[in-house]
């Protein structure tokens, strides 16, 4: 599945409170089921403050893009989708910061 990165910075904003509200999904279902899902529990705060900081900067005006990743890919890159089903979604978050918003056309 190919995915365009959001073409505006409000685009941008909903796909990281997407992520926020995937992050607080994924922890309703660790305490839910804390024994089946004990290697999430391990990231799940890192990642969660991550994301947060993420959104805080674009808040705040402090965001800027850069061609590097960011801090939470190290996560990522480590779980499947089993342990992290919208791993794909931080990719993209990532590849926009890394990359840029999607040009129109």
């Amino acid at each position: 599945m190919l995915v365009k990165r959001p073409n505006s910075p409000e685009a941008y904003i909903e796909l990281i409170k997407q992520a926020l509200f995937e992050v607080d999904d994924l922890r309703a279902a660790i305490e839910y089921d804390s024994e089946g899902m004990s290697d999430s529990l391990m990231f799940i705060d890192e990642l969660e403050r991550h994301v947060k900081a993420l959104y805080n900067s674009l808040e705040d005006g402090s965001y800027e893009f850069e061609d590097e990743d960011l801090p939470y890919m190290n996560l990522v890159r480590a779980h499947g989708l089993f342990v992290l089903p919208f791993r794909d979604l931080l990719t993209i978050i990532n590849d926009t910061h890394r990359y840029g918003l999607e040009a129109n056309g």
